[in-house]
């Protein structure tokens, strides 16, 4: 096994790592949710009640944040399943520049995928793998 194959394989292991880190704490958000769940059902009842608009703002956006994180949550872990199997290339080049928004992690590993996928080696292994698959 080549030094490019032993580092795709690493990078595949990271990405399932991250994504699922990053499905859990997309989860934090969900407390939000609940808790604008429980001022709809009025359980803030009395003179500090908050407004209803107040209420569907604390389901609406955090749930919008849950959705996303769960998204890229998924596209990390396909990223990985892809870098594995050294299929879709330029589909893991943009979860790579997309994974740096997420930081620690997901900003360390862009930045090793980006470097790691910029190789021309790597693009011959992605590209002798192409070569091999039967066409559609």
């Amino acid at each position: 096994m080549t030094q490019d194959e032993q580092h795709l394989n690493l990078l595949a292991v990271f990405h399932y790592v991250v994504g699922g880190l990053t499905a859990l704490f997309s989860c934090m958000f969900l407390f939000h949710v609940v808790m604008g769940i429980a001022m709809l059902c009025g359980a803030f009842d009395g003179d500090a009640a908050p407004p209803r608009f107040m209420a569907w703002m604390f389901i609406v956006f955090p749930s919008l944040l849950v959705l996303a994180g769960w998204t890229l949550s998924g596209f990390m872990v396909a990223t990985g399943r892809k870098i594995k199997k050294r299929t879709s290339y330029t589909f893991c080049l943009v979860v790579a520049g997309i994974e740096c928004i997420v930081m620690p992690f997901g900003t360390v590993l862009g930045v090793f995928t980006l470097v790691v996928l910029s190789r021309e080696s790597v693009k011959n292994l992605f590209a002798a793998e192409r070569a091999l698959q039967p066409p559609e």
